[in-house]
């Protein structure tokens, strides 16, 4: 029924649908199979993409070719760049999006691939001869051959849902889990653990009174994640807050002893940063409310996403605790919020390839390996997916640095650390985050995707383009001055220093006060130049020259990191000293007492800007 395929990718969420796109843009025949073609890229969780460090992968992906910030733009609710009040390393786009037409988008663009095929089934075995995989065996009984296979399984294997003391088989609501893949990779070797996450109620919109909530915008000008032309919606939608009170949190108290979480019945470990309301007010009793982002799940359904109220309490202390939220007294839920136990295996089974090392040309990528989120998926699934075309025609493997992309990041943090809770990446986990920044991530890795041929040329010198027009317009400020008459009316206005002569355009822009419009106000001349540039390279210049000295810094510490990386510890040494280090880094390392910094870098929770606390104190 099937001829053999170059790479069989299992599983149509996020990862694995930028396993089968990167795989077949670099011309392998791929195999897509998924138990349910109906929700390919489901959302299963929050309808939105990026975020704080999430927002850079994303970027990344879609700089090296990848679909996530396509889909993402085409399905945009609302946009917002985050963190505008910090520095450019902390800059975070974020969209809220429309669940169906995101789910949509993806399954139009993988039938718009020629090398994609897809089969609705459930993989029950990983056909292995010789140490290497060779396809796989199907629920229908059907063995389909391949050069590679990529796992991207999600919450399904062996998959409980939890509502209470109700505990439902299944990989998400509504659908079944997948048995017997974990028993037979087990029997193969490998290490598998239990994880756990959850998700909130989902309610309908026309029952809420939004009078009583705090309307959320997003951004005037609406920004995007892809770096090429897509088409994003001209509208935006609103979103809301609200918060919990002592009368929700008295109520949902009252499900406690039901609850799966305290009673023991879940035995995986939750994400620490994306905690159940019943978690947090058991964690945070001191606070009298939490609170919740009212979210619309598309332009045209009434549902509504209750982010910050994952629950797997049972449902009528849901409803009733639901109801005590200011603009919820009358709501009506959809379906009550639930807790998903899985399977999991430990990534420090992968090479960074994320080949696995007992079992060659068979890929992990995704839940799977212990991650939350789609956007870490995503980069997984696409690094997985390109590696596993590399790998079966002997070409060149791609492992991104650590220095070069968050990609690297998250990929060196799961191989090398492993990971015993959903990981989730945060801007911390870099020690280079200001060299990895959202806005200069074509510059950083669309070089690195033309050499593999994941992009065409004219983006390459889209790019090109951009870095060069930004370096003339840097050089001009360093070669030309303003006069105090042009610029002082400008710097009273806000609030800086005059100039008392003529000082270098570049000098000027370095004060905090000062960005690159205040320039182009007081110089008709330099106004006209920038009107010959697009607004990503006006950008860029300026945070190349706000942050010129420290780039060079941030390189220095990058080299005194190397040296450094062989660096004893005294095994006595008492980290709670250190109130610089993370509770949870302090933790670790008291009870890990590595011997290195080189051995602390790789411990789970240990993050980089930790290593670096640990750095300063013992150079």
């Amino acid at each position: 029924m099937f001829n053999k395929y170059n790479v069989i990718v299992v599983g149509a969420g996020h990862a694995g649908c930028e396993a089968a796109a990167a795989a077949a843009n670099l011309g392998s025949s791929v195999l897509l199979i998924t138990m349910n073609m109906g929700v390919i890229a489901q959302m299963s969780c929050n309808p939105a993409i990026g975020g704080v460090a999430k927002g850079q992968i994303v970027r990344e992906i879609d700089a090296m070719g990848g679909y996530t910030g396509i889909i993402a733009d085409k399905s945009t609710l609302q946009f917002r760049m985050l963190n505008l009040s910090k520095g450019p390393a902390m800059w975070s786009p974020r969209s809220q999006n429309d669940r169906m037409r995101f789910a949509e988008e993806w399954r139009l663009t993988l039938e718009s691939l020629p090398n994609v095929d897809m089969w609705q089934d459930t993989v029950k075995e990983v056909i292995v001869e010789h140490g290497s995989a060779k396809g796989v065996v199907t629920s229908l009984g059907l063995r389909i051959e391949a050069d590679a296979v990529i796992l991207t399984n999600g919450t399904f294997l062996n998959g409980i849902i939890h509502i209470g003391e109700k505990k439902i088989g299944g990989g998400r609501t509504g659908e079944k889990s997948a048995t017997g893949l974990t028993e037979q990779l087990i029997s193969l070797g490998f290490e598998s653990g239990r994880m756990k996450t959850g998700t909130p109620p989902r309610v309908d919109g026309r029952s809420l009174n939004y009078t009583l909530m705090e309307e959320q915008w997003g951004d005037n000008k609406a920004g995007r994640f892809s770096f090429t032309d897509v088409a994003i919606p001209k509208e935006q939608r609103c979103c809301w807050i609200t918060y919990t009170n002592d009368k929700v949190h008295e109520v949902l108290k009252t499900g406690f002893e039901k609850s799966p979480m305290f009673t023991g019945r879940i035995k995986g470990l939750g994400p620490r940063y994306c905690p159940s309301i019943e978690d947090k007010i058991n964690r945070f009793a001191e606070r009298d409310r939490h609170q919740i982002f009212v979210e619309p799940e598309g332009f045209q359904t009434v549902e509504i996403y209750v982010n910050g109220f994952s629950t797997s309490l049972p449902e009528d202390v849901q409803l009733k605790a639901l109801r005590l939220i200011p603009g919820f007294e009358r709501a009506k839920m959809y379906r009550p919020g639930y807790a998903i136990e899985y399977d999991y295996f430990p990534p420090m089974q992968l090479d960074l390839t994320l080949e696995t090392l007992k079992i060659k040309r068979l890929f992990f990528a995704g839940q799977i390996n212990g991650t939350t989120g789609y956007e870490e998926a995503g980069a997984q699934g696409f690094v997985a997916g390109v590696n596993a075309h590399q790998q079966i025609n002997d070409l060149h493997e791609l492992i991104l640095k650590r220095s070069e992309s968050y990609i690297g990041v998250l990929i060196d943090d799961l191989v090398t650390k492993g990971t015993e809770e959903p990981y989730r990446m945060f801007t911390s986990r870099a020690e280079h985050r200001l060299l990895l920044r959202q806005d200069n991530a074509d510059i950083r890795l669309t070089p690195i995707a033309h050499k593999l041929g994941l992009v065409s040329d004219e983006r390459l010198e889209k790019v090109n383009k951009k870095i060069a027009d930004s370096d003339y317009l840097v050089n001009y400020m360093k070669q030309h001055s303003i006069a105090p008459e042009e610029m002082n009316p400008v710097l009273e206005a806000v609030g800086s220093s005059p100039l008392n002569q003529k000082s270098r355009m570049f000098n000027v822009l370095s004060r905090p006060q000062i960005n690159i419009s205040h320039l182009a106000k007081a110089s008709d001349k330099f106004n006209n130049l920038l009107q010959e540039h697009d607004e990503e390279t006006i950008e860029q210049t300026e945070i190349k020259v706000k942050y010129d000295s420290y780039f060079a810094k941030e390189m220095e510490i990058v080299e005194k990191m190397k040296k450094m990386e062989d660096k004893e510890i005294n095994p006595d040494f008492d980290y709670r000293q250190l109130v610089s280090l993370s509770i949870e880094a302090r933790e670790k390392l008291l009870k890990v007492k590595p011997r290195t910094l080189g051995q602390a870098s790789r411990i789970s929770g240990v993050s980089p800007s930790d290593i670096s606390v640990l750095m300063v104190h013992m150079s």
